[in-house]
């Protein structure tokens, strides 16, 4: 991978990774186009940390609020919050867990997975249109179910932030909640494993790579986090149910061509 390859790459990763249209699908189908061969997760799990910060970012006021709420060490609404996001790491934990090698092996997998996956998040989308249920608080049953739908996301082409803001709409959780505690829900789970990524030491892909694709994909994560927060409070997801669509059926056309 060149440097200009990785900023390339950063900066789709950071522009889809709030958008519903699936940051790992894109990087698989930017790598297919440029002809890199490289199914390591390494950069992928460095440019998902570069997202992660861009989301301290723009949400750090409510961060630092529910640390404040959280340390004051008695139950209230923050301490609640913050129960709910780790409810909603259980599953994405065990997936973590047992079944990484499984993982690795689908993002190797081209565009075959990553086309279905996308079809699979333009019907999601699609659906928020047509379930409305009456809007409600998020609860800690919601946050697990939330949760599973960000563990099976980790399927590339399949959008983690479609899947997690879809699944919350369609059970009645405030748009602007969901779309809150989507982006909040994945930090110390792609943090951990960035940690952990970095502690190895076993790279794939030079540092000086690295290090562009984490600034590219956080500059361009700092306006699609900001952009999407508008966009699902007007619940305009069909248009990237239909872009996501049209991608699914390209990257299986592409395998028949």
């Amino acid at each position: 991978m060149s440097e200009f390859e990785a900023i390339i790459l950063g900066f789709v990763q950071g522009l889809t990774e709030f958008l519903p249209v699936s940051s790992s699908g894109h990087l698989t189908i930017g790598k297919e186009i440029l002809g890199i061969e490289s199914s390591n997760l390494t950069f992928e799990v460095v440019v998902h940390a570069a997202t992660v910060s861009s989301t301290i970012v723009v949400f750090w006021k409510e961060i630092i609020s529910l640390l404040k709420g959280f340390f004051k060490f008695r139950m209230n609404e923050e301490t609640g919050y913050l129960l709910k996001i780790a409810v909603s790491m259980i599953p994405v934990f065990i997936i973590g867990m047992f079944f990484k090698d499984q993982v690795e092996a689908l993002f190797g997998s081209g565009l075959l997975v990553v086309g279905i996956s996308l079809l699979i998040t333009a019907t999601l989308l699609m659906l928020t249109g047509i379930i409305k249920p009456k809007e409600r608080p998020l609860t800690y049953k919601d946050s697990f179910i939330i949760g599973i739908a960000q563990a099976v996301a980790v399927l590339p082409g399949l959008s983690r932030s479609g899947a997690t803001i879809s699944t919350g709409m369609m059970l009645g959780i405030k748009k602007e909640d969901v779309a809150k505690f989507s982006f909040l829900m994945v930090l110390v789970p792609v943090l951990g494993e960035a940690f952990l990524e970095l502690m190895s030491g076993e790279f794939s892909v030079a540092s000086a790579e690295l290090i562009l694709g984490f600034i590219s994909a956080f500059i361009s994560g700092l306006f699609a986090c900001k952009f999407m927060i508008a966009i699902v409070k007007r619940a305009k997801l069909k248009y990237f149910a239909i872009y996501c669509a049209v991608a699914g059926l390209f990257c299986l056309a592409s395998l028949l061509f």
